[in-house]
């Protein structure tokens, strides 16, 4: 089985892809045989359907579709405001991107409306749809009936369900094969508000005012750290990948990362998805050099 890796920032990354991904499959010795790219996802700054994170993604719709096509890669929008109305289902933005990228590929939309579910299945049915994390499904129970629906061709789950292994091993092939693991979450794993956390990003993406979300996590004033998420209890590294998830039927794992900076961003692609013996040489295509100072 291949490990398919769901990467973040098709408009937030984008100058970095166009670097990637040529070295991806012009010189696929450098990576793991048993893993590809199965997507790349992101919205343009300010979308009012977005709902993950706000403000971050330079407006580059055609080159990022083209860089896509050009290699065959699954585009997903980022469309996860959950706090939608039948108002703003009409933006213009956001339905240009839509009529963009439906005719540009095997490209999907991530969703957390179903009132926006219901609109792009019938304007643009070229989409595939993924159910997003940001409907923080910690229930296992709730995970099953999202995977049985039908829209749906994949689901991420809270990571706080990443462990679950037994009543994960005992779903049918059919739905393991649409669980899409969250393998990077930095978050409190004890965080009580994370459903919250989301909704004040879909308020602040239609532009609305509300209480601030404060982030209550012992480590919040640490901003990201991979080091830290690498210690959280949902944390999925690519041992276990290899070891545990692949064997077991599940192949489709998410990289969180869009607000973030394009140097991690490669940190993560290089621990996930390249050998160690090449992670200096693809560090050396990307940016280091021999003059290179860091202060």
């Amino acid at each position: 089985m291949k490990a398919y890796f769901h990467l973040p920032g098709l408009f937030e990354f984008y100058a970095f892809y166009r670097v990637f991904l040529p070295l991806f499959y012009e010189h696929r010795e450098y990576f793991y045989d048993a893993c590809e790219i199965g997507s790349i996802y992101g919205a343009p700054a300010d979308c009012l359907w977005g709902g993950g994170r706000v403000g971050f993604g330079e407006d580059r719709p055609e080159e990022a579709a083209a860089l896509t096509r050009a290699y065959g890669v699954s585009a997903r929008l980022t469309f996860s405001n959950s706090l939608l109305r039948r108002e703003h289902l009409s933006d213009p933005k956001c339905n240009s991107l839509c009529a963009l990228f439906e005719g540009s590929g095997e490209n999907g939309v991530i969703i957390a409306s179903d009132l926006l579910l219901e609109y792009l299945q019938s304007r643009y049915p070229g989409f595939y749809f993924v159910s997003s994390t940001t409907k923080v499904l910690t229930e296992f129970d709730q995970l099953k009936r999202e995977l049985n629906r039908a829209e749906f061709r994949f689901v991420v789950p809270d990571f706080r369900l990443n462990k679950a292994l037994d009543q994960l091993n005992a779903l049918p092939e059919r739905l393991k094969q649409k669980v899409e693991f969250l393998c990077n979450e930095c978050c409190w794993f004890a965080c009580p508000d994370r459903k919250a956390c989301y909704e004040s990003v879909s308020r602040k993406n239609l532009g609305e005012t509300g209480a601030e979300h404060v982030c209550v996590s012992p480590l919040a004033h640490r901003g990201y750290r991979f080091s830290d998420a690498m210690q959280n209890p949902g944390f999925i590294g690519i041992q276990e990948i290899q070891n545990v998830y692949l064997p077991n039927g599940f192949s489709h794992f998410k990289i969180e990362g869009r607000s973030l900076g394009s140097a991690i961003l490669l940190e993560f692609l290089l621990y996930y998805m390249t050998k160690p013996q090449y992670q200096l040489k693809v560090r050396e295509e990307i940016y280091l050099d021999s003059t290179l100072d860091l202060f």
